[in-house]
């Protein structure tokens, strides 16, 4: 290579020479993030046991694996490990990106990739009761709590804090504590499972409004799920089949059943505190496109469903994350509605109130 004098060159030649020399290609030695770590510490970094991630890579790999490694391309492993790393993180993925050497655009298309992939497989760990069998178990659950008869399941909406999109709809993603939101709807379990998950709405929809739009609602109406019933606010309607707490309590046969509907109905609410804490950027917020955005929300309440359903315990605080700023990040999705008596046409809660809980 031939030397030259820079004293010899003036400014605009002294550009061309910058400009054309070429950064050195630099290929990085991909670790295998599997291996590396205890059980304990992948537990932590990754909010899943080990067993857990060869479990659900199983059902994804075949969709995640390159044709070649020509630029020494990143595992399907890895590929988990890096989202299941995001989600953990609060979706820092400059920071993520550090675990594979791979920028924040490569993280961020990972991560979708895979989210889309989890999503896909929702079906087969969020449903609703299936069968006479599996309604009758989820009463009995139930009942068990607070002696409140047929109920299913708990319903209630939830707020993931997004960026704003842009655009002329924008502002219908605001909610009423006036940042940028998705209304998620949830139906849990006894046992705190996702059994159904609506994720589209923009912040400033109404659950109401959510509920009447929801297939979930056309199955309750068609019979579906028998005499059993779902336990909601006083933001929704009461209807024969989804019950609030009254409002004004007028004798012991009411107050029983509020306090029976409270501690019965408390159990969406714990679903969501499980599940903003094991997956922290559900409670801090996802900055994706919004399609991305309503993966990333399905996917992880997918895992969250694998997770309990395997018998795992909840992992602890990610350290790079504070304690006290989780539970605030988890109470501002919590955003109550005012109340009010929302009947349509006969009261059934007074029907169920006279022949049961006036006898308690």
């Amino acid at each position: 290579m031939e030397l030259i004098d820079v004293d010899d060159v003036d400014v605009v030649d002294m550009v061309d020479i910058v400009e054309n020399i070429r950064i050195p290609r630099q290929i990085h030695i991909r670790r295998n993030l599997f291996n590396i770590y205890s059980n304990v510490e992948f537990f932590r970094r990754f909010r899943l046991e080990k067993g857990t991630a060869l479990y659900l890579l199983e059902k994804i790999e075949h969709r995640l694996e390159y044709f070649h490694n020509r630029n020494n391309s990143i595992s399907p492993m890895n590929q988990l490990l890096l989202t299941l790393r995001a989600y953990a993180s609060a979706g820092h993925f400059v920071a993520v990106g550090d675990f594979v050497h791979a920028d924040k655009s490569t993280v961020c298309k990972i991560v979708s990739k895979v989210s889309r992939l989890i999503a896909s497989i929702a079906r087969e760990f969020i449903y609703m009761p299936r069968n006479e069998v599996e309604i009758a178990s989820a009463q009995n659950k139930f009942y068990d709590i607070a002696g409140f008869p047929r109920v299913i399941g708990a319903i209630d909406g939830c707020h993931i804090k997004i960026q704003s999109q842009g655009g002329a709809d924008a502002e219908i993603y605001r909610n009423r504590k006036g940042y940028f939101s998705v209304n998620v709807q949830a139906v849990t379990s006894a046992d705190l499972l996702f059994q159904d998950i609506v994720a589209r709405w923009p912040g400033s929809t109404h659950d109401t409004t959510i509920f009447r739009n929801s297939r979930l609602m056309h199955r309750f109406n068609n019979g579906d799920f028998g005499n059993s019933i779902l336990l909601g606010d006083s933001g929704y309607m009461n209807l024969s089949y989804l019950f609030t707490p009254f409002l004004n309590v007028q004798n012991d046969g009411e107050r029983n059943y509020n306090r029976s509907h409270v501690q019965s109905r408390v159990k969406v609410e714990n679903l969501f505190g499980v599940w903003k804490r094991r997956f922290p950027i559900i409670a801090y917020g996802c900055r994706m496109k919004l399609e991305n955005v309503l993966c990333v929300i399905v996917a992880t309440a997918v895992l969250h469903n694998l997770a309990r359903l395997r018998g795992e315990p909840e992992p602890p605080i990610e350290n790079l994350i504070m304690e006290h700023e989780l539970q605030q990040a988890i109470r501002d999705g919590d955003i109550p509605l005012a109340a009010e008596e929302n009947d349509l046409g006969y009261d059934y809660r007074r029907h169920l109130v006279d022949i049961y809980f006036s006898r308690l």
